[in-house]
């Protein structure tokens, strides 16, 4: 089983760059008002070397499972009802054995039914979870997959990620998705652009304990991933950022990772040319970073 990418028009990089700092490129202050994300070409962000999803691929075009789900009890009712009206006018005597036949047919060959028990995890991220500028299927969403199925966990990824989403952006989104997926968990990988932006960190918050308390209330529950970001704003606003995600986490009672790109960010052999994104390399660390705190949301 492959993660659903949820189909989008571009991925644009996460900020202008010029020569390296840790644990990015120098990133320039960018003079803009944040914009909703949802539809990416309205992001403000530079929009060079950006890697367009093509429409026909795999990734794209499977369904999610949610898709196909049918309500299990009011689809066999009416499966039985039909049958029943059937066999009541057409005959005299009730036949068991259609009846048995057409059970078997509908239960377990009937994938709408089949696939029901399914849960759902959506990856509610940027770049570092859009897979940029690397092949989707050695993004660390499609190893989580990968390692879902082999541990004989039955949850389908489906990554909702947009390269140069903003929190503000991803409020835009979050209600939408939760009503069509209804997720048993939300993996929010958000605020990185916000940050290297500059934006202040009431707003950055405000966004993120808007998303983590309507995701809470639809009964999903939350995984936040803690973001860092260079120093480019001084240290002040650096250590503000930083400590957004441990007061958030705190007061929602959701669990966290304190950085997400832990044993990546700092090591070059990890890290695109641009010095901001991670390579393939580096995926299968970013999927170690967040297992053993995952593990236990979905057990």
């Amino acid at each position: 089983m492959k993660p659903t990418f949820l189909a989008l028009t571009s991925a644009l990089p996460s900020s202008s760059i010029s020569d390296k700092s840790w644990p990015f490129k120098k990133i320039l202050p960018v003079d803009v008002v944040s914009r909703p994300a949802i539809n990416p070409s309205s992001v403000d962000f530079p929009a060079t070397d950006a890697p367009t999803i093509a429409t026909d691929s795999p990734l794209v075009t499977i369904k999610s499972i949610s898709d196909k789900i049918v309500n299990f009890p009011s689809g066999l009712v009416t499966v039985l009802l039909t049958f029943l009206t059937t066999n009541a006018f057409l005959s005299d005597r009730f036949d068991m054995k259609k009846l048995f036949f057409y059970l078997c047919f509908v239960v377990f060959v009937n994938p709408n039914i089949s696939d029901a028990k399914t849960s759902n995890i959506i990856i509610f991220g940027d770049s570092l979870s859009a897979g940029y500028g690397i092949d989707i299927d050695q993004a660390w969403p499609t190893l989580l997959q990968q390692r879902l199925t082999s541990n004989n966990l039955d949850y389908r990824i489906i990554n909702a990620s947009i390269s140069g989403e903003t929190t503000e952006g991803g409020i835009t989104r979050i209600e939408s998705i939760l009503d069509k997926y209804t997720p048993k968990l939300i993996i929010l990988e958000l605020g990185g652009n916000d940050g290297l932006r500059g934006f202040p960190h009431p707003r950055i918050k405000g966004n993120l304990d808007k998303i983590i308390k309507l995701s809470l209330n639809k009964n999903s529950s939350v995984l936040l991933l803690g973001i860092k970001i260079p120093p480019n704003y001084g240290p002040r606003y650096t250590t503000d950022f930083e400590n957004i995600y441990s007061d958030i986490a705190h007061e929602n009672n959701i669990p966290l990772i304190e950085f997400f790109m832990e044993n990546v960010a700092l090591d070059n052999k990890l890290m695109q040319d641009d010095g901001i994104h991670p390579n393939e390399m580096a995926q299968p660390i970013l999927l170690r970073n967040i297992w053993d705190t995952l593990l236990p949301l979905i057990q």
